[in-house]
């Protein structure tokens, strides 16, 4: 065998490896940007928002209209808030918090949205 047929062999191979890398490494540099995202603090939600208007989403959840949203009325809906909902991604005692209903933006502990479902266990 001569050794630039060798040669070839670990160049290919090191080719590969490197290529394979690199493709393992796109989605970890997303998932990366992506929780860089929830933690910049200008990235609140805003109450106007097309998304949070068509979900009825309230920084205060005692504004929310039970009218309209009656998942919110009652007892039980009086104790229904972002940082009790499943979707709900923000830190115990956090003011903002992401929120997977609206990546990239931050919503508030004390909010409230019509995608609200409780925390499961």
């Amino acid at each position: 065998m001569s050794s630039h047929s060798h040669d070839s062999k670990l160049s290919r191979r090191r080719f590969l490896v490197i290529g394979a890398g690199a493709v393992a490494a796109v989605p970890l540099a997303s998932v990366v940007g992506s929780l860089k995202a929830y933690a910049q603090e200008g990235d609140k939600l805003a109450e106007d928002n097309p998304q949070a208007m068509a979900l009825g989403y309230k920084h205060d959840a005692t504004e929310v209209d039970t009218g309209k949203y009656p998942k919110r009325a009652g007892d039980a809906g009086a104790k229904q808030f972002c940082h009790n909902c499943n979707l709900y991604k923000g830190a115990e005692g956090d003011e903002w918090g992401a929120c997977s209903i609206f990546p990239g933006k931050l919503v508030k502990a004390d909010g409230w949205c019509n995608a609200w479902v409780p925390k499961a266990g």
